[in-house]
């Protein structure tokens, strides 16, 4: 149950200078049979790629709205895999079988790609525009209205459905818990307003009906220290259960006291992919695991997902922000609940703030039909 220390919680929150802010929206539209008859004439069925001509067509079209509007930085995507963006010191792009890994700094990473699979009809184009500037965050609801006008205009010279095309808008604040036990001076503060109430102050008004979420990853990197918590018979059957469950039963205990019941905690190796949902849900498909959530008809509970097995790198938590969480001032109370909820965790594992990390990232998402 909720204690005094959470009614106490300040709307502001206080987190390192060193915080990375990143924003991309992602862009989905079904390849339809209108489509294909419209430009029937770019594929070739007797080719062992019948479809790369329609797809660099498409390709050619996104990036020339894209660099009409000057927006920089996109990805074309038209081979079914699933696209996830990080921020990174480094460029990078990272595929396996069912996802493809963007890596890039805003500040200082401008870059126009495609990702095709001429072979085969895809169920669905993915555009990715990726936000650049040293401040990524004050500038979203600008970035959002321009992405939305080149959406406009891709739609209208590609001559397809604009309320087929699908538009999510992902921010994310990324930072070490202990940042400041490490040497890191200096913080940022923020009320964490919703997108919808920043984007008021740029005369950007989003639509009616809208799917919005906020919540947080939480990473626990597995050292040595933590695996010797417990001990690890590996010619046992699930050597590792005792670990995650300590990990579990801790985490669990910190979040509860502070008023945070809906997520999950997983230690299976695979990373989650969080949407908004009408029910709660968990979809693990090979390589992927889906979760949903609907933050205004919360079940307050958090999924368990292991292979007590295998020994993972990391153990992930999401923490959900229900309707609750949210105060006239955004989801600042919420952030420092989670914050607060971590602390308790660390100390009562022992962490060594000087030296080890709980990162933390901070999600807020929308999504609407254009």
């Amino acid at each position: 149950m909720p204690t005094t220390r959470t009614r106490n919680t300040q709307d502001k929150v206080y987190i390192p200078s060193s915080t990375r802010k990143s924003q991309y929206l992602f862009i989905k539209f079904p390849l339809t049979d209108e489509i294909l008859k419209t430009y029937a004439h770019l594929v070739d069925k007797m080719s062992e790629f019948p479809y790369q001509r329609l797809y660099k067509f498409l390709a050619d079209a996104f990036y020339s709205v894209s660099d009409q509007l000057e927006i920089e930085s996109g990805q074309f995507i038209a081979n079914d895999k699933f696209a996830r963006v990080r921020y990174s010191p480094e460029r990078f792009t990272v595929q396996t079988e069912q996802q493809i890994l963007f890596l890039y700094n805003p500040r200082n990473h401008y870059h126009q790609n495609s990702y095709i699979d001429g072979k085969k009809r895809v169920k669905n184009i993915s555009l990715i525009f990726l936000a650049n500037g040293d401040d990524v965050r004050s500038t979203s609801g600008k970035f959002h209205r321009k992405v939305t006008k080149a959406l406009v205009e891709f739609s209208k010279e590609i001559n397809i459905d604009r309320s087929k095309v699908r538009v999510c808008d992902h921010q994310h604040l990324t930072y070490d818990l202990f940042a400041k036990d490490k040497g890191i001076t200096g913080t940022q503060t923020h009320k964490l307003r919703t997108i919808k109430n920043r984007y008021a102050v740029d005369d950007v008004n989003l639509p009616a009906k809208r799917d919005v979420l906020t919540y947080a990853v939480i990473d626990l990197p597995i050292n040595r220290r933590l695996r010797e918590l417990v001990n690890v018979d590996k010619s046992k059957e699930a050597p590792y259960e005792a670990l995650y469950n300590l990990i579990y039963n801790n985490f669990i205990e910190s979040v509860h006291r502070y008023n945070l019941l809906d997520g999950a905690v997983i230690a299976n190796g695979l990373t989650p992919i969080v949407r908004n949902g009408l029910t709660d849900s968990v979809v693990e498909e090979g390589e992927l695991v889906k979760l949903s959530f609907n933050p205004f008809k919360p079940c307050h509970q958090f999924n368990y997902l292991i292979s007590p097995n295998c020994l993972v790198d990391s153990v992930q938590c999401v923490i959900v922000a229900t309707s609750e969480h949210k105060t006239n001032k955004g989801y600042g109370k919420f952030l420092n609940q989670v914050q607060l909820s971590l602390r308790s965790f660390a100390q009562k594992l022992d962490y060594v703030q000087n030296r080890e990390e709980i990162v933390i990232r901070l999600h807020q998402h929308i999504g609407y039909n254009l």
